[in-house]
């Protein structure tokens, strides 16, 4: 992992060091970090983070966060740590499973599916693919370290929410809220972003979501809002 790329996201906030090629943010990441109803000077926590992309959206959006971050890769996290600068970031490098800090809010966009086939590139099917922790296991990592009523976020495939409801409430996580993304007006979500909140005992909410493109492949002026201009994305 020598070669890199200077990137930018929100409208150029957020400048990112990544691999040139393999494990790159795209906007799952910040449409993650818009998710996240924190407040200074909470702290958060992002299960593998990467290069940090979606912990530095969300420190753009909200200034003063207590910021956390936990990747297994360690040219990956020591990659974040010089993207999150003198933000006074906590980025370590380890297993979800260890030890983790205690916060107000956890979030991650897991590995995608369990097992399938592999990409050669190390970082790419590291991303995709599902290795000895599962889907449980981000689930219970998340609500590990989180204070009671704090919020577990996940972005992920929408075929897969059922089985991710179900590890969150398996991990003491209630409340939950589904919001749809859709790829255009019309069609079937690819992606949901679920949040739960550790001890919630009441009723799950399906928000209105999030319809990211024109018919002609521009973004929504929502989804600019988001994704340009740091706006969180709806909460109920």
């Amino acid at each position: 992992m020598t070669e890199t790329t200077e990137d930018f996201l929100l409208g150029g906030r957020v400048r990112l060091e990544q691999p040139a090629v393999g494990l790159r943010a795209a906007i799952d990441a910040v449409l993650l970090a818009a998710a996240i109803p924190a407040r200074a000077p909470e702290a958060v926590l992002e299960l593998g983070c990467g290069t940090g992309a979606a912990l530095l959206c969300l420190a753009a959006r909200v200034p003063g966060l207590a910021l956390h971050g936990v990747e297994l890769d360690g040219g990956l996290a020591e990659m974040a740590r010089r993207n999150a600068g003198g933000l006074g970031a906590s980025i370590v490098a380890g297993d979800i499973r260890g030890a983790l800090p205690a916060c107000r809010h956890a979030f991650a966009n897991p590995p995608y599916w369990p097992g399938g086939s592999a990409s050669p590139i190390a970082l790419r099917r590291n991303a995709a693919h599902e290795a000895e922790a599962g889907l449980e296991d981000w689930a219970g990592a998340l609500a590990r370290g989180l204070v009671l009523r704090g919020t577990a976020s996940m972005i992920l495939p929408a075929a897969r929410f059922g089985q991710a409801a179900a590890a969150l409430r398996g991990a003491g996580c209630g409340s939950l809220t589904m919001l749809p993304l859709w790829p255009r007006a019309g069609v079937a979500a690819k992606r949901v972003i679920l949040q739960a909140i550790k001890g919630g005992r009441g009723p799950d909410r399906l928000l209105p979501g999030l319809v990211l493109h024109e018919a002609d492949g521009s973004f929504t002026a929502a989804a600019e809002a988001v994704l340009r201009h740091a706006q969180a994305l709806p909460q109920g």
